[in-house]
């Protein structure tokens, strides 16, 4: 009987698991290295990463003043945060920095699908750099109901405007919120306010009436549409028309020149049986290409003489202080939702109220007067604890 080759493994190493006792297996596991090797001092697996040094508050707010681009960014990513002590500091920064805003034109900009909005903004915005303005680009991108994940693309599609020095793209989620405004796009304004910027261009998504979000925060809203959407005329929603200062068709080029024409004098007389949404201020309707860069300027002007007129007549001023108590109302109600589904005895009453509506068996007033009531009975607690109890 032959005896077994001796193991030609080396002796510091031990047999694989799949091996049993490793006779006759050359292959071994090496036990690991300690400490360094090569001259080289031992380091630990596993590093945490290191972060980059924070600024303080004041760095912060100086950097913003400066229009400093890293600290703008990091500032708007703290404004969008839902971290109770970013919120805190984000808060913080807005209240020194509020003195420093309301100089910028805000200009809404919405329009049907395939209208060509980041494509107009590229333009339009390089053209306002190229007078000396600075221009701010709040593209809102639709979240995915499912997912809530966002494609975030209009950046890649502004390539012109995304390499200007006097230009700023922020590209966000919409969250889901309403007409695809993020929720956060007010605070992130002012902050562009204060780091200079005198134009703001807030482009959200086209989903029809729901466009009204955008209205509640800007001067001037903008619709943008093009020949063959849906019928032309039809194809626009009348509560984003009602809510137009003006109506841009776009892509008046070419072929397509005359027929963007007839769409624009048809969107001109609608216009006129309209109720304007700005006293003083009579919509209409004007023709650009944001490919060969006509009608831009012509455009800007109106926008100058909506300036004028609606600043003279202190209707610009009415409408921010409107639109400023509307915020303040809206953060209110949701924070008290929040809260009120936050109280255990809301948390308990819920998921049956819930099965129960959705099986049939509880018209759903009756469920949210039940629900209510549980909530009632916690109000009613609170305000019998005796004064200075918590």
């Amino acid at each position: 009987m032959m005896n077994p080759p001796e193991n030609p493994r080396n002796p510091n190493s031990r047999p694989p698991e799949w091996a049993g006792d490793g006779r006759g297996i050359s292959s071994g596991v090496m036990p690991g290295v300690k400490g360094g090797h090569d001259g080289l001092p031992g380091g630990r697996l596993h590093n945490k990463r290191r972060r980059h040094p924070g600024f303080s508050q004041q760095q912060m707010l100086d950097g913003v003043r400066k229009g400093d681009r890293t600290v703008l960014g990091r500032v708007i990513s703290m404004v969008e945060s839902n971290a109770e002590h970013h919120m805190d500091l984000a808060q913080n920064l807005l209240r020194e920095l509020l003195p420093e805003t309301g100089k910028a034109l805000r200009i809404g900009i919405t329009g049907v699908p395939g209208a060509g909005k980041s494509t107009f903004i590229d333009a339009f915005g390089s053209m306002l750099t190229a007078q000396g303005h600075k221009v701010a680009v709040l593209a809102v991108d639709p979240s995915s109901t499912m997912s809530k994940g966002s494609i975030l693309g209009d950046k890649t599609r502004m390539e012109t405007l995304s390499r200007d020095e006097k230009a700023f793209i922020r590209p966000s989620p919409s969250g889901g919120t309403l007409g695809g405004v993020s929720r956060k796009t007010r605070e992130t304004m002012l902050i562009c306010e204060a780091a200079g910027f005198d134009v703001i261009l807030i482009e959200t998504v086209g989903v029809g009436q729901s466009e009204a979000a955008v209205r509640s925060m800007t001067d001037f809203f903008l619709l943008l549409t093009l020949t063959g959407a849906g019928d032309d005329l039809q194809g626009i929603k009348r509560g984003v028309m009602e809510n137009a200062d003006a109506i841009v068709v776009n892509k008046a080029d070419g072929d397509n020149l005359i027929k963007a024409e007839r769409l624009g004098s048809e969107l001109g007389h609608a216009l006129h049986y309209l109720k304007t949404p700005t006293p003083g201020w009579q919509p209409s309707s004007f023709l650009v290409s944001a490919i060969q860069k006509t009608g831009l300027e012509e455009l800007w002007a109106v926008l100058m003489k909506f300036k004028e007129v609606t600043s003279g007549n202190g209707e610009l001023q009415k409408r921010r202080s409107a639109q400023t108590i509307e915020w303040m109302m809206g953060m209110v109600l949701e924070q008290v939702q929040q809260r009120f589904l936050s109280q255990p005895e809301v948390r308990e009453a819920l998921p049956g109220l819930k099965a129960s509506v959705s099986a049939g068996e509880l018209p759903a007033t009756t469920a949210a007067r039940d629900l209510l009531k549980a909530a009632d009975k916690l109000f009613s607690n609170t305000n019998n604890q005796p004064k200075g109890s918590k």
